[in-house]
């Protein structure tokens, strides 16, 4: 059953066979123009929902379509292909500290 975090964060544990899970954590951050308070706020509580997932679950990150990645896959080869879209922002680089 999926379990809301908040506005901005979702979350759902799936089993997958005997004693193999999937969390999912959705999550629609917040734009560029939001307060950095806001934004500041929104990484932490995503940090610390990521800090409540047990290390043996497999995590899917489902973020804001919409969102821009950029093309640095260095820290995520196996995630993002090396060609990702136009550059990050601080918004980016944000949510790829949590992970």
């Amino acid at each position: 059953m999926p379990r809301p975090v908040s506005d901005r964060i979702m979350t759902m544990r799936l089993p997958l066979s005997k004693d193999n899970f999937a969390t999912i954590i959705s999550v629609c951050a917040p734009t560029m123009t939001n307060p950095n308070e806001n934004k500041e706020a929104f990484y932490n509580q995503l940090a610390s929902v990521r800090s409540g997932i047990r290390c043996t679950d497999k995590l899917l990150l489902i973020e804001d379509f919409n969102a821009r990645v950029g093309r640095d896959n260095d820290k995520w080869p196996l995630v993002m292909g090396k060609h990702g879209i136009e550059k990050c922002n601080s918004n980016g680089a944000s949510a790829g500290s949590v992970l």
